[in-house]
């Protein structure tokens, strides 16, 4: 593990590959950390390539550099962070891929700064910037049901939840989100420590009550997330992995999607997979890496 000033945090991370290879940033969604990376790393590791691993902020040894700051896990925020992480490695341009959490802060890169970004590879929704101002126009009843857990942590109940019962509670999302996934003890023993941050609920739920407009962000990231408000194309070159079995986002027979892709796109569902491909599906994972590197 490796440490890095990064903007407001202290950032955590793996690094795995030669110093010299192209490199990637690999970014975990919630509630998962670093380690659903494990194989996705060593695959393209072996391929001359340099994977740099980060837990977001509020996730493992990550930290907050000031008590005074906001812990705000809005989308902003995480966006921000991924620059500044960048900037602190000095890594001009990279290829990045992420889920989830992961995949809206290498989304908001590749839309907002392009000219840092050599390619993505966006897993799930595929362009995963929130749209925060039409955030009170409800979905079909159907994907509204599959997103109770953003509902709960809007109450006290769902933090006590996150608080004294985030074991049942994310084994059992796990299980519901990627049906086909059979892990075991182990795959969780390895990740739960992550969960362990003194910042965790907090982040966790300033992320869920801001996307709905519950809750104010932090005033530092008024400018950016006045620039996501305008839903704002996403140039470069991408490769979009969906899981046919992803339990909260699957798939649609149509690409929605697609029309905020403006660039070299390819977008491939995966049979068996749920919401979480680089561990369901590491191969395909890594495949889509070196492929968008060539697009």
């Amino acid at each position: 593990m490796k440490t890095v000033t990064a903007g407001v945090l202290e950032v955590a991370y793996l690094e795995t590959g030669p110093a010299d290879g192209p490199t990637v940033i690999l970014l975990h969604g919630f509630p998962y950390d670093v380690h659903c990376y494990d194989d996705v790393a060593a695959l393209l590791a072996a391929r001359g390539v340099r994977c740099i691993v980060p837990w977001l902020r509020g996730y493992g040894p990550t930290r907050f550099l000031s008590a005074d700051t906001m812990r705000s896990g809005q989308q902003a925020a995480l966006g921000v962070d991924l620059l500044a992480f960048m900037d602190a490695l000095n890594v001009p341009t990279a290829c990045l891929a992420g889920y989830d959490w992961g995949g809206r802060a290498a989304c908001i890169v590749a839309a907002l700064w392009p000219e840092r970004v050599r390619g993505l590879v966006s897993c799930g929704q595929g362009y995963n910037i929130q749209n925060i101002p039409a955030a009170a126009h409800p979905a079909p009843a159907v994907e509204e049901a599959r997103y109770w857990y953003q509902y709960y942590f809007h109450t006290d109940r769902g933090r006590a939840a996150l608080t004294d019962n985030r074991e049942d509670l994310f084994r059992h999302i796990w299980t519901l989100w990627s049906p086909d996934w059979r892990f075991d003890d182990a795959t969780w023993s390895a990740t739960a420590p992550s969960f362990d941050n003194p910042d965790f609920v907090d982040v966790v739920v300033h992320s869920y009550r801001h996307r709905f407009g519950v809750v104010a962000g932090d005033p530092a990231y008024d400018g950016v997330e006045a620039q996501l408000a305008a839903q704002p194309k996403i140039t470069v070159p991408t490769v979009v992995l969906q899981g046919a079995s992803d339990g909260v986002d699957p798939p649609t027979q149509t690409d929605r999607a697609r029309p905020q892709f403006t660039g070299p796109y390819d977008r491939r569902v995966l049979g068996g997979v749920g919401h979480n491909p680089p561990q369901e599906a590491p191969e395909a994972c890594a495949e889509a890496v070196l492929a968008v590197m060539e697009m």
